[in-house]
């Protein structure tokens, strides 16, 4: 095996190490909610959320992945020293933050990481402008999105069920959030796994040698191959399998105080948030889609139901996601530059 052959393996078992620790860092946002309201155990939640996120491989067309491979950086300036830069810069603020119990975005992070490597590899110029832009106008959209969506679901939801008795709406919606978590789980799955999927798409498209011409046509219409889908999909799976409890407190326990019903609305808008995303080829969150949601549906009680303070927390965490894995890449780049002459 030579030993670009097997440089590019290893990055690609880093990119899956990422996709790993995204399941497990983002178990939260597809767990929280029905774990919080005792609809299923911590054990079994994460079974039926890794179930669904393998699923969505089954799904819809990967638009995310191709935005990721073609809409941030220039080909050009893509090594394989960029993307394993990127890849380190994502995995040390997720493993941070997860360690602070904080919901950040694993997406963002990637980004973030990614484009701080490439900027130390050529400089600004490497940047998709128009790309990084759409991507940062839904890391506000995407909550707000979310937070509405929440909010109008259950005040349809109560008003439907304005007559039934707190006890039958309790019991029926049991059973329904079993429907909205895997919708939620789905949709986490689409979104996400093609985040990686993508890396590893401009990866093999950088070093040309090893892929047939026809596969990927260069930067203008990534294909993404099913081998590829399958694995990125399995490694986020297993990843939510492992579970992320520090986060799922934050999420599920300490925004608002959850019931049943006010579970299966805060997923089911999460759901249609991260679906509709996907289908766009839009990169999101998943964590600031669900706790917008999350929100949405505790301000629809009252707003006094929000622990600001804790939402607060978390929108700082938000903000910093994507230059703190960008300054962890941009160093890690210069380092391994400087090493390397």
């Amino acid at each position: 095996m030579s030993t670009d052959l097997m440089i590019v393996l290893l990055i690609i078992l880093v990119a899956l190490a990422f996709d790993f620790i995204n399941g497990f860092h983002d178990a939260a946002n597809s767990i929280a909610t029905v774990v919080s309201t005792r609809v299923l155990s911590p054990k079994y939640a994460v079974m039926w959320a890794a179930f669904f996120n393998f699923l969505a491989a089954f799904t819809f067309e990967p638009h995310v992945a191709k935005t990721i491979g073609k809409g941030i950086i220039n080909a050009d300036a893509v090594t394989p020293w960029v993307i394993v830069c990127g890849l380190i810069g994502a995995i040390v603020w997720d493993l941070m933050t997860w360690w602070w119990g904080l919901p950040t975005s694993s997406s963002h992070a990637l980004i973030g990481g990614f484009a701080g490597a490439a900027v130390a590899h050529a400089g600004t110029d490497s940047l998709i402008a128009h790309g990084l832009a759409r991507i940062g106008l839904f890391i506000v959209l995407a909550p707000l999105i979310g937070l509405v969506a929440g909010f109008l679901i259950m005040l349809g939801v109560a008003w439907l069920f304005r007559k039934s008795t707190p006890y039958k709406v309790d019991k029926k919606f049991r059973v329904l959030q079993l429907v909205s978590a895997a919708g939620y789980s789905l949709g986490h799955g689409l979104n996400d796994a093609q985040k990686t999927m993508g890396i590893i798409a401009i990866l093999l498209v950088s070093c040309q040698h090893m892929v047939p011409k026809d596969s990927f046509l260069y930067m203008e219409k990534v294909e993404i191959p099913l081998w590829l889908i399958l694995t990125c999909h399995a490694a986020i799976a297993a990843g939510t399998l492992a579970g992320g409890w520090r986060i799922v407190k934050t999420m599920g326990m300490r925004i608002t105080k959850l019931k049943p019903v006010g579970g299966f609305c805060a997923e089911t808008a999460g759901a249609l948030t991260l679906v509709g995303a996907s289908m766009a080829g839009i990169p999101v969150s998943t964590t600031h889609t669900i706790t917008g949601a999350i929100v949405g549906v505790g301000a629809m009680n009252r707003t006094s139901a929000v622990r600001w303070g804790v939402a607060g927390r978390i929108v700082w965490a938000w903000v910093l996601t994507g230059p703190a894995a960008a300054i962890v890449a941009f160093v890690l780049m210069k380092g391994l530059g400087a090493v390397m002459k």
